[in-house]
């Protein structure tokens, strides 16, 4: 059987995020506001997850192409 659902470890906690891409939570916020940042997840808690495959995809998309 399989699921759509993002197992605990498939998803990252938005310290984890910001953590790893050296952001502060104010530029992330300001980021999502305009649609920029990667695809998250909002649990009934209110807390922000981010999925690692993408955030993944997104930072693939920050990529710039060589001089």
């Amino acid at each position: 059987m399989s699921t759509s659902r993002a197992t605990r470890s498939d998803t990252l906690t938005l310290g984890e995020v910001l953590a790893e891409i050296q952001m502060s939570r104010a530029a992330f916020y300001r980021m999502r506001a305009r649609g920029l940042a990667p695809r998250c997840l909002k649990l009934p808690n209110g807390q922000i997850r981010v999925r690692r495959s993408d955030l993944n995809r997104w930072l693939d998309d920050c990529e710039v192409p060589a001089c």
